[in-house]
């Protein structure tokens, strides 16, 4: 009775993970950018902590996790980084870690002893591979060119000058629906 038991517990927890991380970019590898904010060596030092953080959570999971882009602190921490993990449904995983992570403590850093709050956004982005084909048809592609002008601007001279010149280009999509 305990093993059938133990079976349906474990194969319903099974069905739970393929509901949960069933979008179809769940699978991919994942890319996961830290930026400290506003705070300065505060944030920096927070930012770094959430660095190694997110490097401890890989390796324990057996992920590979390789440093993409680093960029120091000016006294302790980093400014920002970017790190490549890699293994199953690592984006499914980290894709909830995306927004900005904020820090309350008294600093380390403050000879005051005063309380500081820290912020570092965190972005994660799948690593997509080839596999994914996007077509776009030209009748769905629409070109806009424009002039300066208004207040501000003496008309007749910017038309004099740019006469045979584009000025501005806006390039858009709108879907055909086909």
């Amino acid at each position: 009775m305990q093993e059938q038991y133990n079976a349906a517990i474990k194969e319903i927890e099974e069905l739970e993970f393929k509901n949960m991380l069933s979008a179809e970019e769940d699978q991919f590898n994942a890319v996961l950018q830290i930026t400290a904010g506003a705070g300065g060596t505060e944030s920096c030092d927070w930012a770094g902590m959430l660095m190694r953080m997110y490097i401890m959570w890989g390796e324990k999971h057996g992920y590979k996790v390789t440093e993409q882009d680093f960029q120091e602190g000016d006294v302790a921490g980093v400014k920002t980084v970017t790190l490549q993990i890699e293994g199953d449904f690592t984006y499914g995983y980290l894709k909830g870690e995306n927004g900005v992570h904020r820090l309350v403590r008294i600093s380390p850093f403050d000879s005051n002893a005063k309380r500081h709050t820290s912020f570092a956004s965190v972005y994660v982005y799948p690593l997509v591979d080839d596999t994914i084909e996007i077509e776009v048809k030209d009748a769905d592609i629409e070109f806009e060119t424009f002039r300066s002008g208004g207040a501000g601007t003496n008309h007749r001279a910017l038309l004099l000058k740019t006469r045979n010149r584009v000025r501005n280009c806006r390039i858009r999509r709108t879907p055909s629906g086909c």
